[in-house]
């Protein structure tokens, strides 16, 4: 008897888990520390939580390679620093990171370089080659409608953000013709999106605006209300690809996520992580004002702390689970 309370325990455990990812929610494989779990042990990790979306920032063999035969899709990255030697032809990168993988790894999309900023990038001219490269190298392979070539923007390629129907792309040089090549490849714009940097930038914003908290609507733009200032963030993409030629295009969230620590203790917390994560995971599914009803799919970042990288403290703490018994640093499950 005992024991049958115990298996009944464990299943609703394991639902429980399962069911906080589910819908259009992915999380970041980052592997930028010294004490992290092999690939193929994290792998299995998120077997086990049922989570279907993965990001990974370069190609890794041994997790591409253990990703055959599940159902999990894979976000594959190119590092900004083999845009280089993508420029006239991408296909040897094609065909030792993806020929041997697909379709036993769901590979659905590759980001083309991360966060590239055009005012002091030395990738920013690389950037839009080297999509266009690997898109024809996909092509020689028939590929090029199954795996989606994007790139991984950030915030701050916008400006004029507030409201965010006055959103556009800062320069419009470089994001133009990205923008043309998406809607030509029917590709989406992957964005990182981090409302807790927006908070740091601006400390007279709400706390309860930024973690999805705010009861009451904060302001109107074109007739659509704002309780969060993610919502306000991802519309003002929406806004930018518009005016760009880009109404079309759909935006992926790329990165999400809030730190755990690093900070003073009260802002970067594990409270207000977990208070922003589960939020997040709560709320994509219902899109945002300008998109209402449409699922966003959205990648929390990320899946373990890493100890290895450089920038603020906070940089180092970012993690769903712990690196070394492989637990949940939080209860995701959103509140209905």
């Amino acid at each position: 008897m005992v024991l049958f309370y115990l298996l009944i325990l464990l299943a609703a455990t394991t639902s429980a888990v399962v069911s906080q990812f589910q819908g259009p929610i992915g999380v970041c494989n980052g592997r930028v520390g010294n004490n992290l779990p092999p690939e193929h042990d994290v792998v299995e990790l998120y077997k086990a939580n049922g989570i279907k979306k993965m990001r990974i920032y370069y190609p890794n063999p041994a997790t591409i390679a253990g990703l055959q035969g599940s159902d999990i899709e894979l976000l594959l990255g190119v590092p900004n620093t083999d845009l280089p030697s993508l420029q006239s032809d991408a296909t040897a990168w094609i065909q030792t990171n993806v020929i041997p993988h697909f379709p036993a790894t769901k590979i659905r999309y590759i980001a083309v370089g991360n966060e590239i900023d055009p005012s002091n990038s030395e990738f920013a001219p690389l950037l839009l080659p080297a999509m266009q490269s690997i898109y024809n190298a996909l092509s020689k392979f028939g590929l090029q409608t199954q795996i989606k070539v994007s790139t991984a923007a950030y915030s701050a390629i916008l400006a004029s953000t507030s409201p965010p129907s006055a959103s556009v792309f800062k320069d419009a040089s470089f994001m133009a013709p990205i923008v043309e090549f998406l809607v030509k490849k029917e590709s989406p714009l992957l964005v990182n999106i981090y409302p807790y940097f927006a908070y740091l930038a601006d400390k007279n914003i709400s706390l309860d605006f930024v973690l999805f908290n705010s009861e009451r609507v904060e302001f109107v733009d074109n007739g659509l209300e704002y309780r969060n200032i993610f919502d306000a963030m991802v519309d003002g993409v929406y806004y930018a690809l518009e005016k760009a030629g880009g109404g079309g295009v759909e935006v992926v969230i790329s990165e999400s996520g809030w730190p755990s620590g690093g900070g003073d203790g009260v802002v970067e917390s594990v409270e207000k992580a977990a208070i922003y994560y589960r939020n997040l995971i709560g709320h994509v599914e219902g899109g945002t004002p300008k998109r209402k009803g449409k699922a966003l799919e959205t990648y929390l970042f990320g899946m373990f702390d890493e100890n290895e990288k450089s920038g603020s403290a906070t940089e180092q703490h970012f993690g769903l689970f712990n690196h070394i018994d492989k637990t949940p640093k939080y209860q995701l499950a959103p509140s209905h």
